[in-house]
């Protein structure tokens, strides 16, 4: 049984039609990549599976548990941790602040759950920046926070949407890199990216959407390898 199983959902943003029939599965341990252009629901295929976007047909299982219908604080506790792509940080609350507020004890039931002292040690910018207020730090800064708020709650899956998007290529380096010490850690990961480059050393497979359904599924090896599908769906 796969960790995470979206099966055949149609979701929509009330009347717009925005995914149809997508179906996709996430192993327990794996990276699994969302590509495609702007527009081709990745964001919205992250939304339904964190609640926020119901589908309003087929199902989206946790561990074979239906989660259709729970409200997000529901699904986050259940183990789904979500990183938005406009990051939302506390901009009044310093570093330290932004991450207590977000300390749970559920989720993955590790016998090493997720403190101050372990994020910080991930991203040792947030050490140095732990009394500073979250509006008062760079975009990148500002990413690694809302990335380590969210392990604050010690997901079992975490789900990405577009990290990299408006990072200085510096820190896009940097941030593969500190999510590919999640990956050697075993934690689960869905990544919603445009940019092929970021994602290529990280996942395991890939599926490609294109206008709200899946066009493309396949391992990481085998999308590099095609420089066909690539050109066709995204144009690199």
């Amino acid at each position: 049984m796969a960790l995470l199983e979206v099966s055949h959902i149609d979701t929509y943003y009330v009347d717009s039609h925005i995914l149809f029939d997508l179906s996709l599965t996430v192993e327990v341990g794996e990276v699994v990549c969302l590509l495609g252009r702007n527009g081709a629901g990745k964001t919205t295929t992250i939304r339904s599976i964190a609640g926020l976007t119901p589908p309003r047909a087929g199902a989206i299982t946790l561990r074979g548990r239906d989660i259709v219908g729970l409200p997000p604080f529901r699904i986050a506790r259940l183990g789904i941790g979500f990183v938005p792509e406009d990051r939302r940080v506390f901009p009044n609350l310093t570093v330290h602040e932004n991450l207590e507020v977000a300390r749970r004890t559920w989720g993955n039931g590790s016998a090493s759950p997720w403190s101050q002292e372990r994020v910080f040690d991930l991203f040792p910018i947030l050490r140095e920046r732990r009394r500073q207020a979250g509006g008062t730090l760079s975009g990148g800064e500002q990413q690694m926070l809302t990335i380590a708020r969210t392990l604050m709650g010690n997901p079992e899956i975490l789900l990405l949407d577009e990290p990299s998007e408006g990072l200085a290529p510096i820190v896009v380096d940097a941030l593969r890199e500190q999510l590919g010490r999640l990956k050697a850690g075993g934690l689960t990961m869905v990544l919603a990216e445009q940019n092929v480059r970021f994602v290529s050393d990280l996942g395991d497979r890939v599926y490609i959407l294109e206008k709200g359904m899946v066009r493309y599924e396949g391992s990481m090896a085998r999308f590099l390898a095609d420089d066909e599908v690539r050109q066709t769906y995204l144009a690199v």
